[in-house]
């Protein structure tokens, strides 16, 4: 009873418990899928590269939860294209571009909010209020899961096989791969864009793949994995929520450092290729 107390009795951190289990069962499906496909660093690059969008929305609205948003999406889907058109045309690999653009996306973004506002705000941008998600934040990370389950549905199947065999999605159309793709890529940027409202640029991405990377020593079956990370991540949520409140701890951190030591424990513990079970 000592534990769910807090969640009981104070709304804020409800909120905080509901925004979190919504992003851990949008965000960490598509976690796994950017692990399968070798892509988890893309995830922590477009994290980084929302901020100069979040930060003109800033700038143009103030906090407003809109603009931010939308100028998140524009500015993460810009650096991914950009990235990719790079990499196309030029002998630059993917991932050499993206760190390039998102390095420098960071970079902006943080003087963008410089410009105007405080160190305070700075540090909301960064690291996120958890605890003081209102209920248009939380309405606006609802409609991005609800969106994300619904899209995930319809190109599950394709999606499967871009992970597993993308040449043969290649070869059944012109389109169905760069769709797949594009689609993909616009969810996890949603995701994001959900996530910077919660936790802030820097720690959005670690509800995201931290228990998506976990999941694969627990299971090989995709079906699986996907149940037991979202079930990691609702755990990460809820232990940082709960350590956050009893030990005051800022609470977005502890969300992810949870999530981190449960990555650690299923490295060490996991029946699917874990240290201790190799040994």
């Amino acid at each position: 009873m000592t534990l769910i107390q807090p969640f009981i009795e104070y709304g804020f951190m409800r909120r905080a418990l509901v925004a979190c289990i919504a992003l851990a069962v949008s965000a960490t499906p598509l976690g796994v899928f950017l692990s399968l496909r070798r892509m988890s660093l893309m995830g922590d690059a477009l994290s980084h590269a929302v901020l100069p969008g979040a930060a003109i929305g800033y700038l143009i609205s103030g906090l407003s939860l809109v603009a931010m948003g939308i100028g998140g999406v524009i500015a993460g889907l810009a650096v991914a294209l950009l990235s990719g058109a790079v990499s196309r045309f030029t002998p630059l690999k993917e991932d050499a571009s993206l760190s390039g653009f998102y390095l420098g996306s960071l970079a902006l973004g943080v003087t963008l909010v410089s410009l105007r506002g405080s160190s305070v705000d700075l540090l909301n941008v960064l690291f996120g209020s958890l605890l003081a998600v209102d209920n248009s934040a939380l309405l606006l990370v609802g409609f991005i899961a609800v969106f994300t389950l619904f899209m995930l549905a319809v190109i599950f199947r394709p999606l499967v096989i871009d992970a597993f065999d993308p040449d043969f999605l290649r070869s059944q159309g012109k389109w169905g791969a760069p769709l797949v793709h594009g689609i993909f890529l616009l969810l996890v940027v949603m995701n994001l864009v959900a996530g910077f409202q919660v936790l802030g640029t820097l720690m959005s991405v670690g509800l995201m793949m931290l228990p998506a990377t976990s999941a694969r020593f627990w299971s090989r079956h995709l079906a699986w994995m996907l149940v037991i990370a979202m079930g990691l991540a609702i755990v990460s949520a809820f232990t940082g929520l709960t350590l956050s409140w009893y030990l005051s701890l800022p609470a977005g951190p502890a969300v992810v450092l949870s999530a981190a030591v449960l990555f650690f424990v299923s490295v060490l513990a996991g029946p699917c290729g874990g240290m201790l079970r190799r040994r």
